[in-house]
């Protein structure tokens, strides 16, 4: 046995395994491809190396992850709120703000923990238990105890346990869609390579831990165990991304310190005006409490998250099933959609789309008789298989064959049927070196050979093209024909065959093989879904680029993107060798112009991302494969696939999308616009108001009149018009033109496009009207002056919410039945306030007197001024004359 030699190679040797032979490897790694490492050798190197396991991430204690709930500057400033509403006797709204806060934190609480669990599932993935060989003998241990020099081997249908240098892979195929993202499983050779910047999906000599085995077996030499595996250099990736706040907790946070600010400069002034005026001290202790109270909005956390609950909603049923409820909004505020090709964009599921019969090539295959040359292609491709029906008569097999088995039988050559006309007789398996199949049947009282595989390798062997016997192959222009469709992006097999009088008495390929009749070429596609086209459309229209980001080979990525339109003229394709070679800086330049990234491995997804967010746009991310879990947690909004994607990406992910489709990531980005535009109709209407009732008490002392409005009414006026009218704003639809406008841009404000100008004119005018009542009343003596300002104030609140509902359309296009919710809402704020203006009790506990019905008129009429405006408002903004 060799002695122990240091296990720990520079990084350029690590990097480049699959350049050395099997032998090399082994022996760097002290140990023998036929007898591998000592019991002894591997339980010292266990010390050593530690187990084949993905460590897990640095976890927060519950502790942590409930403070951080409680550590925004709005949560706090609720909570001095509620303190100071249970100081001034108002010990409902301080439980009613002590429940919103609460509910949200439980809701962040719960939200946070989950994605934790994203390191937790990726240690799950990998087998369990694995076959090596220890002293020459073959034994089973766990996975977690492998070893970098054991020799491992596998069959079809296990689960890698960690990197492997393959020494013998007979038929060997494998599914590294987890990593790569090709859904194609790859065939697997044992010879060296020598390109040392070749990607992990052109790395035909190795095996990577989570892969499955699809088809042969191996016997591979163990190079990389835990986190030094591929797969355990993505939890690293994953352990160091950090969790940063969506554009709306990044809003409302700037929001909620402006605005405390704010509120406490207001309050001590009127207090100090009071005071010096001659009001009472505890009067005005009391009044600038109440106003501080009620220039909060405590609902607005409330309705952030009942908006956002109900857009999640919303988009489940439109399948995308949201995990947190900020990446709602956030997909709203998107530049950028990165998206896989296989599944997303496309069907995931090959389709014959071009036949070529001694020459000619037709998109539509047709059924015809069997001594025509498309007939005896299509007769080869359904004999020439492996594919078959399972007991639901759904195809099963690999991907390729099944296209193959589909287009023969669309076309009316059934291969079970086919079968019995021609039985099989004698098969030699796809081998990855040969790269061909070949199938012999019998055929009557003759015998027929049918072969498929790589163009070059099948015409190397023909010698002559069916239609055309005993002429010489025009080898340079079928090869160009078969070019050509492989330029289109098309997967391209040739097919042949062979006619013998009697079995051949070898199974030996170099002679079966030989003197072949090309039959023609299929070419292959994962066609793209008949939805994806409109739904990129939809994606510039709205001012979002999308890009493709795949593992698969660049032509077939460039044919696709092109078919969709994401790839247009002067775009590029960049491919993940040219990636490794550009700087920050260069990559940066090549941003806005490339359109596709081909055979790029998971680190450079993050160095895109992040150069897209270093220019300044948000970027949504979608994925499938533990590959793509880094990225999906690094972007702004990560979206996995639910029906292909592992639990790696769906926890690492803030949305799920349930049928995998490219245009519901479009339905979600058009919500969370919804959803955004909502959240800045509530504050346009919340702060109007309250600071409406703040301008109210200000200015009254300015125009010489008397405290308009008790601490009483200012709580009421708060506690009935920021709650159900508010609330019930989430349920308003999407604008008109919400997918044709361009994205917001990262730094901008939620006061923008005229929503802080609207905030001040809208509440000068309804404390100027308020205002105007109670001096009207006072000046023709009315006792009632108080609850008549008081009614004002109130209702002219429920005028502005029916004229903010839309910032462009008047109501009088939307219908006041468009949203039912608001308009219930309205209603009955009214009648409550009819109620305390009526009942005798109401009186007593609100100071208030009943009105006559000549004042009720008034107030009524008064309290319509703020609505006619704000229409007036939205008629300029339509002709583009105001907030440009």
């Amino acid at each position: 046995m060799p002695s122990d030699p240091d296990l720990t190679p520079p990084d350029d040797a690590i990097a480049t395994w699959h350049m050395q032979s099997a032998e090399t490897a082994a022996r760097r790694l002290g140990s023998d491809i036929a007898r591998g490492l000592g019991h002894e050798q591997a339980a010292s190197r266990l010390l050593e190396h530690g187990r084949n396991e993905i460590a897990e991430a640095r976890r927060r204690s519950v502790a942590a992850m409930i403070a951080a709930q409680f550590s925004d500057v709005l949560i706090l400033f609720l909570f001095a709120a509620a303190i100071v509403s249970g100081l001034i006797g108002d010990i409902e709204d301080a439980a009613v703000i002590l429940m919103i806060v609460l509910l949200n934190g439980v809701i962040g609480f719960f939200q946070d923990f989950r994605a934790e669990r994203a390191m937790a599932e990726l240690k799950q993935l990998g087998a369990y238990k694995a076959t090596v060989v220890r002293d020459g003998q073959h034994a089973t241990v766990a996975a977690a105890e492998i070893v970098p020099g054991d020799i491992v081997l596998l069959d079809a249908g296990a689960v890698v346990p960690a990197d492997l240098r393959l020494a013998e892979a007979p038929g060997l195929r494998a599914s590294e869609a987890v990593l790569t993202g090709e859904a194609i499983p790859v065939e697997k050779i044992t010879v060296a390579l020598s390109d040392a910047m070749l990607p992990l999906a052109d790395r035909a000599n190795m095996l990577f831990k989570g892969t499955v085995v699809t088809y042969g077996r191996a016997r591979g030499v163990v190079v990389s165990t835990g986190m030094q595996t591929e797969i355990g250099k993505i939890a690293a990736l994953l352990d160091a991304v950090p969790t940063a706040p969506t554009p709306l907790q990044k809003r409302l946070s700037v929001f909620g310190r402006q605005l405390a600010l704010g509120v406490l400069v207001i309050c001590a002034l009127i207090f100090a005006v009071g005071i010096v005026r001659g009001e009472p001290v505890l009067l005005m202790t009391l009044t600038a409490l109440s106003l501080a109270v009620a220039a909060i909005p405590e609902a607005l956390p409330a309705v952030v998250t009942v908006m956002l609950a109900l857009g999640a909603r919303a988009m489940a049923r439109r399948a995308a099933l949201v995990r947190r409820l900020p990446a709602v909004e956030t997909l709203g505020s998107v530049s950028y959609i990165c998206t896989d090709k296989t599944g997303t964009l496309t069907q995931n599921e090959m389709r014959v789309v071009e036949l070529c019969a001694i020459g000619e090539r037709r998109r539509q295959p047709d059924q015809s008789d069997g001594g025509n040359p498309r007939a005896q292609l299509l007769t080869a491709a359904a004999l020439c298989n492996d594919a078959g029906r399972d007991a639901s008569d759904a195809p099963i097999g690999d991907p390729t064959e099944i296209a193959m088995w589909r287009v023969a039988r669309e076309a009316g050559f059934d291969k079970q049927a086919l079968e019995q006309q021609m039985p099989r007789c004698l098969e030699l398996p796809f081998d990855s070196e040969r790269k061909r199949m070949t199938t012999v049947h019998r055929a009557g009282a003759d015998f027929v050979a049918y072969t498929k595989g790589a163009p070059e390798i099948v015409m190397a062997r023909c010698v002559d093209v069916a239609g055309r016997k005993g002429e010489a192959i025009d080898r340079p222009a079928l090869l160009a024909a078969a070019r050509a469709m492989a330029a289109d992006g098309l997967r391209v097999l040739a097919v042949a065959s062979r006619h013998w009088v009697t079995l051949p008495d070898t199974d030996e390929s170099d002679t079966i093989e030989q003197g072949l009749t090309l039959l023609g070429f299929v070419g292959m596609e994962d066609p793209p879904r008949p939805e994806a086209r409109a739904a990129v459309a939809t994606c510039k229209a709205a001012g979002i680029t999308p890009v493709m980001i795949t593992g698969d080979h660049p032509v077939t990525a460039q044919a696709i993107a092109r078919s969709l339109g994401i790839l247009g003229d002067g775009d590029r394709v960049l491919t993940g060798r040219e990636l490794s070679a550009a700087s920050d800086a260069q990559l940066a330049a090549m941003i806005d112009e490339t359109k596709v990234y081909a055979r790029v491995d998971p680190t450079q997804k993050i160095r895109i991302v992040q150069a897209i967010q270093a220019s300044g746009k948000y970027v949504a991310m979608t994925g499938d494969g533990v590959n793509d879990a880094p990225a999906l947690a690094c972007a702004d909004i990560g979206v996995a696939m639910g029906k292909t994607g592992t639990d790696v990406a769906r926890e690492a992910a803030s949305v799920v999308l349930l049928d995998d489709n490219f245009a519901s990531i479009v339905a979600a980005v058009e919500e969370g616009r919804r959803i955004f535009d909502n959240i800045r109709k509530f504050i346009r209407y919340a702060l109007a108001c309250n600071a409406a009732e703040i301008w109210v008490i200000a200015l009254a002392p300015v125009m010489g009149l008397p405290l308009p409005l008790l601490p009483i009414h200012i709580l009421w006026i708060n506690l009935v018009t920021d709650g159900l009218p508010g609330l019930a704003l989430a349920a308003e639809p999407a604008e008109q033109g919400a997918m044709r406008r361009p994205p917001r841009a990262p730094d901008e404000s939620l006061f923008a496009h005229g929503l802080w100008q609207h905030i001040v004119w809208v509440s000068l005018l309804m404390s100027g009207i308020s205002l105007l009542t109670q001096a009207g009343a006072i000046h023709l003596g009315s006792a009632h002056w108080q609850t008549m300002t008081f009614t004002v104030l109130a209702l002219s609140q429920m005028g502005h919410v029916l004229a903010i509902r839309s910032e462009r359309i008047s109501l009088f296009q939307q219908g006041l039945g468009s949203n039912r919710p608001l308009l219930g809402a309205v209603l009955l704020t009214i009648a409550l306030q009819l109620l305390v203006i009526y009942v005798p009790v109401m009186n007593t506990v609100f100071k208030t007197v009943p009105l006559t019905l000549p004042e009720l008129l008034v107030c009524l009429c008064l309290s319509s001024v703020v609505f006619g405006f704000v229409e007036i408002e939205k008629w300029l903004i339509r002709r583009r004359w105001i907030y440009q």
